[in-house]
């Protein structure tokens, strides 16, 4: 599900190559940046890996995440709390990382969120987002979403 995601906001807005982006957590949006256009979406962490530990950790469990940025995973470890499922109540977990990317797809899933991103540095932060608004340098700004099947 990942990959086709993916590849569907690839193949719209190049989605993977743009020369940067980052995330303002207190407007509660990302944007990548290319050089003819700015992609801008609502975005939503779910949690950090760190690939040298093994390490999960949940956004609900970081305080230094702003709550309205991390609402989904609030969402996910009520979802893991009602359904049993451990891996979404425990705060940290020791995992690799095709079992992070296994996280984030159920958490996608769940959340039905539009879009996946991961960082590539460091704590790895996991973030899902919504629609996209494409702001070409010299056009009007357009919208993309993509459905995900119930």
């Amino acid at each position: 599900m990942l990959d086709r995601l993916a590849a569907a906001h690839r193949d719209r807005w190049g989605a993977g190559s743009a020369d940067s982006w980052a995330v303002d957590l207190s407007a509660g949006t990302i944007a990548w940046t290319f050089a003819d256009k700015r992609v801008v979406a609502p975005v939503q962490i779910l949690g950090s890996y760190v690939q040298l530990s093994g390490s999960w950790r949940w956004a609900w469990s970081n305080e230094g995440i702003p709550a309205p940025v991390r609402a989904d995973a609030d969402r996910l470890r009520s979802w893991g709390e009602a359904g049993g499922h451990a891996a979404f109540t425990a705060a940290e977990l020791q995992v690799d990382e095709q079992t992070a990317m296994t996280l984030a797809a159920i958490a996608v899933r769940v959340t039905r969120a539009t879009g996946f991103y991961r960082g590539d540095h460091g704590a790895i932060p996991y973030m899902t987002f919504g629609a996209v608004t494409i702001e070409p340098n010299d056009g009007a700004p357009s919208t993309f979403t993509v459905s995900i099947p119930a």
